[in-house]
């Protein structure tokens, strides 16, 4: 593709688009929005109206958001926010912690050397074969939650239910954090990535400004980090077989993990680990719901099963972006990328490219191939991928074991994000097989 002359600018309405949370809840108008964009300028500036965020150039194309994703080299996390941030986000982010434009130092943010190193020590953790350990409580724990349901029925909100409280048990007991315990790590979860959705973040507020979202994520992170202080600190006297004992006691190059990178593994795993699986879960349903006859279809063959998740996982894409600093000057579809520059690598786009994926807007349990982007790619793909999948598949077996149907029973709501996205409530009927 020859470069162009000028670099393609998005319209103000295209740029608020982009940015607003609340283009993320409406969905088909952004999925609009990117259709239009993939088609006529892949690679466009956006330039927010109010200048309230730096300006960036967003990615949209499912080729080049893989070409990014795998240049690791090319396209660094750590020296500019990981996620769309506003200036005065920012400028905060980096008075609190002494330079660092993201509040949470995760493996997300991090670049190479320090970042695989840091993989490493719970990479094994999250592999088939040690997760094989786990699958018979993940088993009894779908079936109990199933169980629930079905009494809880025949009308009830599967997001509040099944999807949220499911994979946040998997993940705690994964990380060490006790039972009881569980509801303030969704609450805290909700307000870190649902702090611009007014029922996520507690305020009831429908439009908190710029500097009150960054207050309310600033105060779940340290919750969090006065949290994990606490359990770290205790596994360290009396360590378990658990994650939190695990990274507690762990060193890179003989040093133990600062607190400030020890609380960054704890939040990724704690918060991450649970909302993206609640919301691929919710998504699937949500799907179900609407097609009766595709419902019928997976329950009759359960081969359909992995593509379900598959599926779900894509149509819902729940980790909606990262963004990346360009490490030198470079091209991408034409337009002349300057070394500093920030990207949006937006995967809700990449996931929804007719060049990749037929009909992309249509659920398909029988997608094949599906090589969706929902979980990244190259050295930052998605460390809990094996255990997502594994989660998703044992719940939808004990689902569709004890399911005869299941339809809308109200509006389906998505949260306003535009970092980690999904549905907040799932209204349902059943009818128990």
């Amino acid at each position: 593709m020859a470069t162009l002359a000028v670099p393609p600018v998005a319209s103000p309405e295209d740029a608020i688009a982009v940015v607003d949370p609340k283009s993320y809840s409406a969905w088909d108008p952004l999925l609009d929005v990117f259709d239009r964009l993939r088609a006529e300028t892949p690679v466009v500036r956006i330039e927010a109206p109010d200048d309230q965020f730096a300006p960036f150039w967003l990615v949209t194309r499912y080729d080049d958001v893989m070409r990014i994703s795998k240049d690791n080299a090319g396209f660094l996390n750590s020296p500019r926010p990981t996620v769309l941030t506003n200036r005065k986000g920012e400028e905060l982010a980096r008075s609190i912690t002494g330079g660092s434009p993201n509040l949470v130092n995760s493996l997300v943010a991090m670049d190479a050397p320090i970042h695989m190193k840091m993989r490493r020590l719970t990479q094994e953790w999250f592999m088939p074969k040690s997760l094989a350990r786990i699958e018979a409580d993940i088993r009894d724990l779908a079936r109990r939650t199933v169980d629930r349901l079905v009494e809880a029925g025949p009308e009830l909100d599967f997001v509040t239910q099944v999807s949220a409280p499911y994979p946040l048990h998997v993940v705690m007991q994964i990380l060490g954090v006790p039972e009881q315990d569980e509801p303030r790590m969704l609450f805290l979860t909700q307000q870190l990535f649902g702090g611009q959705d007014k029922d996520l973040n507690k305020s009831g507020v429908a439009d908190l400004s710029p500097e009150q979202i960054t207050q309310i994520v600033l105060g779940a992170v340290a919750d969090f980090e006065r949290y994990f202080d606490e359990l770290a600190e205790k596994r360290r006297e009396q360590p378990t077989e658990d994650v939190a004992s695990l990274l507690a006691n762990a060193t890179i190059d003989g040093e133990p993990l600062s607190p400030r990178d020890l609380a960054g593994y704890y939040i990724i795993l704690a918060a991450a680990g649970h909302d993206t699986t609640s919301a691929s879960t919710a998504g699937a349903m949500l799907a179900l719901s609407r097609d009766a006859a595709q419902f019928a279809q997976v329950k009759a063959d359960r081969s359909l099963l992995p593509g379900i998740v598959e599926e779900a996982i894509r149509w819902t894409t729940p980790v909606q972006h990262f963004m990346r600093m360009a490490a030198h000057d470079t091209e991408i579809a034409g337009v002349p990328i300057k070394a500093g520059d920030w990207l949006m690598i937006n995967y809700v786009a990449a996931n929804h490219d007719p060049a990749q994926f037929e009909q992309p807007r249509k659920f398909d349990a029988a997608r094949s191939p599906n090589r969706h982007l929902a979980f990244g790619a190259g050295a930052h793909q998605c460390l809990g991928l094996h255990l997502a999948r594994l989660e998703m598949r044992i719940l939808f077996e004990a689902l569709l074991d004890r399911l005869e149907s299941v339809e809308p029973a109200g509006e389906a709501r998505r949260a306003n994000s535009t970092f980690v996205g999904g549905l907040k409530t799932l209204p349902l009927r059943i009818r128990a097989a």
